[in-house]
């Protein structure tokens, strides 16, 4: 059987930056296992496969797959894939404005997609699950080593390592400054040590500021329990990191927005744009958006 698919690079307004993205509009009649295949051979950190929603309510179900598994969520395939559905809904050239609503493993999530003036799609979804700690965290000693880096290099403006769940679960460490971010490399035995058994997605190395002068945070993201030895984008990381700062610091009641720059030490660069909104001293709504542009469409044969 033959099925249509998109490429899209997400959390950018360039083509051949931010992160790329396989989706297949119409996947009915695949089964788990393959997906699973057709995710290998994209070998793309994601890959989509939209069906009918479960609910006429919804605009679509998605499964969502990684190289190596099934993930419950992931930010940069709902955002790319909500860009995709609306643009094909439309006429080439038009404005958009709407909300998709898709059906994920971890529930279904919103998102509001806008184009105007042919300017790339912008989709912004608002997180499922909200962000809380979930887990001990390992040794300062022993994140170091897997991190390739100096213990004094972890930390940083009043920030510590901690691990937080929003739907999936990742290890967040500051560090210093942008040259140990650089620096930062998986170092695979030592990685095994303090990740065996926990069900990370991954972890996000991170430092205040950026690249551009607009960021507030400048972030490498690895995965190399779930095939993705690094990622130039993370949404899901990025709906669990406002978890990571209120824990680290006082955020006051009120929205609070970051721009988070990724992929830039893989010369894909990518600007994710986060809002929390905080009640009572407590996270109350989590949103992550970006652009996405389309890169290539095809046939693949199952």
């Amino acid at each position: 059987m033959k099925y249509e698919y998109h490429t899209l690079d997400v959390f950018t307004e360039e083509r051949f930056g931010g992160n790329p993205l396989a989706v297949l509009p119409d996947a009915t009649g695949l089964d788990g296992a393959q997906m699973q295949r057709i995710a290998l051979e994209f070998n793309l950190s994601e890959t989509v496969f939209v069906l009918p929603p479960e609910d006429a309510a919804n605009t679509a179900n998605v499964r969502i797959f990684t190289p190596a598994s099934e993930l419950p969520f992931a930010g940069h395939p709902t955002v790319g894939t909500a860009a995709l559905l609306a643009e094909l809904d439309a006429h080439e050239g038009d404005d958009i404005k709407g909300e998709i609503l898709l059906e994920e493993k971890v529930g279904v999530v919103p998102v509001a997609v806008s184009r105007t003036n042919g300017a790339p799609t912008f989709g912004r979804f608002t997180a499922a699950v909200l962000p809380k700690p979930d887990g001990e965290v390992p040794a300062t000693d022993a994140i170091a080593r897997a991190l390739s880096l100096d213990e004094r290099e972890i930390g940083g403006n009043g920030h510590v390592p901690g691990v937080v769940n929003a739907g999936n679960t990742f290890l967040f460490v500051p560090v210093k400054n942008l040259d140990a971010v650089a620096r930062s490399e998986i170092d695979t035995a030592a990685w095994k040590v303090i990740s065996s058994g926990r069900g990370w997605i991954g972890v996000q190395v991170y430092c205040a500021g950026g690249t551009v002068p607009e960021a507030a945070f400048h972030a490498r993201m690895y995965g190399p329990d779930f095939g993705v030895p690094e990622d130039p984008a993370t949404g899901s990381a990025a709906a669990t990191f406002p978890g990571q700062i209120a824990a680290c610091e006082a955020l006051s009641d009120g929205t609070h927005s970051w721009l988070v720059e990724q992929g830039y030490e893989m010369g894909r660069p990518s600007q994710i744009y986060i809002e929390a909104d905080v009640e009572n001293g407590n996270l109350a709504a989590v949103r992550v958006g970006g652009s996405a542009v389309r890169v290539s469409a095809g046939v693949i044969e199952v």
